[in-house]
C-alpha cells in the first residue's frame, strides 16, 4: 500500500483523512500490522485504480510497477489520466512533440 500511496503522491495523513482513520493506523496498515475493512479496501482500490486482489497481494499485478519516481510527476500523471479523453490525447500529443528530438531538414 505504501508504494501505491507514494506513486500517487499522497501522504499518510491525506490517506487517513480519505479513509476516516488516523495517520498512525495508516502506518500500521503499511507495516502489515492490521487488516483492511471491506469498505476501506473498496476505497483504496478505487483511489489507487487497482483491484482488491492487487491490494491483498493475490494477483501477479501486485509486483512493483515501474512508474515515476518523482511524486510530483506521479501526481500529475494521475491528474492527466483523469482528464476527458480528448483533453488527455491533446496533452499527450503535446508532450510527445516536445520530447521528440528536433531534426534539421538539412
Amino acid at each position: 500500500m505504501a508504494r501505491l500511496r507514494k506513486e500517487k503522491g499522497i501522504t499518510q495523513v491525506e490517506l487517513a483523512e480519505t479513509l476516516g482513520i488516523t495517520q498512525p493506523v495508516v502506518s500500521e496498515y503499511e507495516r502489515d500490522g492490521l487488516s483492511f475493512r471491506w469498505d476501506q479496501l473498496v476505497t483504496l482500490a478505487r483511489l489507487f485504480r487497482v483491484t482488491a486482489d492487487e491490494l491483498l497481494g493475490l494477483s501477479r499485478e501486485a509486483a512493483p510497477r515501474r512508474g515515476p519516481r518523482d511524486t510530483r510527476l506521479a501526481r500529475l500523471v494521475g491528474e492527466v489520466e483523469a482528464l476527458p479523453r480528448r483533453d488527455r490525447d491533446a496533452l499527450v500529443r503535446t508532450i510527445e512533440a516536445y520530447l521528440r528530438p528536433k531534426t534539421s531538414p538539412w
